[in-house]
């Protein structure tokens, strides 16, 4: 039995917003504060969309917008941030894990097809040469960690090419 009424739950359950959540206003202040500049909610430009669109017939680009609607996006790297909520997205923690229960089935059947839908956005960037990083709630609490992630997510690709050939133990030499 819920412990609200049906008014009380509906005035609750409205105030939840979809973007410009306070997890993802913290990643984008950090982000600004490093002198990163990007797009928001997947927008990329129409010339970037019309050349995906003719790779990748396939693929929707509803509203001309990626995939999964990407929280924050890095057109000219082809990278994407995702700022998940635990609770919504069924994430491992314990915030994730807790399960309403009230109408449970339903829960369940919701935040089970948000994971489904997560993974299905990610590969279909992936296929598209899109590299994402998805974020938690959970994790934003130590923010000097959260900024070194984003940091060490967004290097150019010459640095990760260079750090990735160093643990290798090889050198490109250009011949």
């Amino acid at each position: 039995m819920d412990s609200m009424s049906v008014e009380q739950r509906s005035k609750l359950m409205a105030k939840i917003h979809g973007k410009d959540t306070k997890p993802e206003l913290l990643v984008r202040r950090l982000l600004h504060a490093a002198s990163y500049r990007y797009r928001l909610q997947g927008h990329v430009s129409l010339k970037t969309i019309n050349e995906l669109r003719r790779k990748h017939p396939d693929v929707t680009f509803a509203g001309g917008k990626l995939p999964g609607r990407p929280d924050v996006v890095f057109s000219s790297r082809r990278e994407v941030i995702f700022v998940n909520g635990c609770f919504w997205h069924l994430h491992d923690c314990p915030e994730g894990q807790h399960a309403p229960r009230t109408h449970a089935e339903f829960w369940d059947t919701k935040r089970t097809a948000t994971r489904a839908r997560d993974q299905r956005n990610l590969a279909t960037l992936r296929n598209l040469g899109w590299e994402s990083l998805a974020l938690w709630e959970c994790q934003l609490k130590d923010t000097a960690a959260v900024l070194e992630k984003l940091v060490s997510f967004l290097e150019p690709a010459s640095s990760k090419m260079a750090q990735t050939q160093a643990t290798r133990g090889t050198t490109n030499t250009g011949k």
